[in-house]
């Protein structure tokens, strides 16, 4: 604690066990966010220590009894005094004997052992399960609990705001900076992997590259941190392959050189179920065409029987690409979906042909070495595929039923993959949540983006979600978030039960936050905590990367393709 007091409990104003207000001295003040503590002697010789976290402030006039005071006061007109006063949400009582602190009782500014007490952050440090979540507003490090992000007691993090304003995409790439190189993950740290969606603009193609406009400022932040700025070192990037182009080449415009162009082999699209993926909006029609959807499924995995060319032969056509394979479809729904109507056949294959304009281009005859070399692979047990930390795909420039069934199909293998083995722990960023598990409606990726809201704790796959508006949201997905985190808010949205975690105050306070600035709920600390985070050591565009980086510095080690 502070030597001096920095107020005393107010007495005109009651206090009560869980919220009191606090007269600040006028040589001290209380800013928001600000910790305090009340240590209490009881009658019966016990000391208790009441902590609590500054949540409003207010400043008036004693003395003074109408508006117009305030003018003559300010001339020395009027004899009244200026009282300063700090709002207090009790966070943590030890031990656990639950009055009202008294008033006129000292309040004294928490700090060093104090503040770690406060916000539960002692317990985190001392069990070795806290890792670095950013800072608060006066420079300190605010922990997390890693036990309630990695499945241990809980999973999952969700984060929303306003898109542009709230960083929401950097604040999660900070936290796997964070979890990457501060050593918060231990042993498992260079086997944990982590999928992030790239859905905007070409921005997460250079976490490779350092970032030149990292500043002195800057440096010192991640040092006080106790984290060495820098690029990922262990990154691959997966970007489309292009369309219009038999061979399988990047479609990268910012970065054609540096990236695996990925696509998927007809065989696997018969064998692995895939089809429903190219029905992923989300609305009505594509639940009525469900049935249509499962029967077409399972007749292509009966029927399709794949060359050493990577075609596929459905009845007696050889389909040497995605087009030939749908025609061969058409030519047989009546057979592939005879339990079904002519108008249900019909309406699921206008939608089929739609679709093949927009995602052929990344359903190709593939041999062998080329499903090794060009086939997402995240884990496989034999090693084959990508072997990194950092897993980048790219699916900006993709259109949306192309962006839905890349990332249905990705999560969907991720899971089949980790079913039964918790180890390696997957983090799974994936930005407009609300497109892949909306409220409404039904989809293949709902489906799969539940099950690993409700299952995924047990299968080491951890679902980092963001969104501009968690009301949006199928409300499962949320409920199982351990992390809530909220950015800059419209204030509308801001009212919605599903920003239940923040208090009154806070949801004044998310319409104006800054960016780089966060609230952060997390299931031991009874009240958001404010935090903000450095700006990024990693290149965040193209113009930004420094190229040639030398191999020191960041998180993890600069992997190699292997397989």
């Amino acid at each position: 604690m502070s030597a001096a007091p920095v107020g005393r409990v107010i007495g005109t104003d009651a206090a009560l066990a869980l919220e009191f207000w606090v007269w600040v001295d006028p040589d001290r003040y209380l800013q928001l966010d600000d910790v305090v503590t009340v240590p209490i002697d009881l009658p019966d010789g016990q000391r208790i220590e009441v902590h609590g976290v500054v949540d409003q402030v207010r400043s008036k006039y004693e003395g003074a009894r109408f508006d117009s005071d305030a003018d003559l006061a300010a001339k020395q007109l009027l004899p009244v005094d200026i009282a300063n006063a700090a709002h207090v949400t009790v966070t943590r009582v030890e031990p656990e004997i639950f009055i009202a602190p008294f008033p006129g009782q000292a309040v004294y500014r928490s700090e060093g052992a104090q503040r770690e007490k406060a916000l539960y952050f002692d317990k985190m440090l001392a069990d070795g399960t806290s890792f670095i979540a950013g800072t608060s507003r006066d420079g300190q490090a605010v922990y997390g609990n890693l036990e309630f992000l990695d499945g241990t007691r809980g999973a999952h993090m969700n984060i929303s705001g306003v898109s542009g304003v709230a960083t929401k995409t950097s604040y999660a790439l900070f936290l796997l900076y964070s979890l990457y190189g501060s050593g918060a993950l231990g042993e498992h740290a260079h086997t944990t992997k982590s999928i992030i969606f790239n859905v905007k603009g070409e921005d997460l193609l250079f976490l490779d590259k350092a970032n030149k406009k990292l500043d002195e400022g800057a440096r010192d932040e991640y040092a006080k941190l106790k984290l060495e700025p820098g690029p990922f070192k262990s990154v691959s990037i997966w970007s489309p392959a292009r369309k219009g182009v038999d061979q399988i080449v990047s479609s990268s415009v910012s970065r054609p050189s540096g990236t695996i162009p990925y696509c998927w082999s007809l065989e696997e699209f018969c064998r692995d179920n895939m089809l429903g993926f190219l029905f992923a909006e989300g609305d009505n029609e594509t639940s009525r065409l469900s049935s249509t959807i499962r029967a077409v499924e399972r007749w292509l995995a009966y029927e399709a029987t794949p060359d050493e060319l990577g075609r596929v032969t459905v009845g007696d056509t050889v389909c040497g690409d995605f087009h030939a394979l749908v025609d061969a479809i058409d030519m047989h729904i009546e057979a592939a979906a005879q339990a079904e109507t002519g108008g249900t056949q019909q309406a699921f294959m206008r939608r089929l042909h739609d679709a093949k304009y927009h995602v052929g281009h990344l359903i190709r005859a593939m041999t062998r070495e080329q499903i090794v070399e060009h086939t997402i692979r995240i884990i496989d047990a034999d090693g084959a595929g990508q072997n990194r930390q950092v897993n980048v795909i790219d699916i900006n420039d993709l259109h949306d039923k192309a962006k839905r069934f890349v990332v249905g199909v990705v999560v969907k293998r991720l899971v089949e993959q980790k079913e039964g083995r918790k180890r390696p722990l997957v983090f799974l960023v994936l930005d407009e949540l609300n497109k892949y598990a909306p409220r409404e409606g039904w989809s293949p990726i709902k489906e799969v983006i539940l099950d690993i809201a409700e299952r995924g704790r047990s299968l080491g796959v951890i679902l980092i979600g963001a969104q501009q508006t968690a009301s949006e949201i199928e409300r499962r997905v949320t409920a199982n978030a351990s992390f809530r985190v909220a950015g800059r808010l419209d204030a509308a949205e801001a009212s919605r039960g599903e920003y239940g975690f923040l208090s009154d105050a806070a949801r004044q306070r998310a319409s104006i936050l800054k960016p780089g600035t966060m609230f952060l709920h997390q299931p031991e600390i009874p009240v958001p905590l404010l935090v903000r985070f450095p700006f990024p050591a990693w290149a965040t565009r193209r113009d930004e990367a420094v190229e040639d980086e030398p191999a020191g510095g960041g998180p993890g080690l600069r992997g190699g393709r292997s397989g």
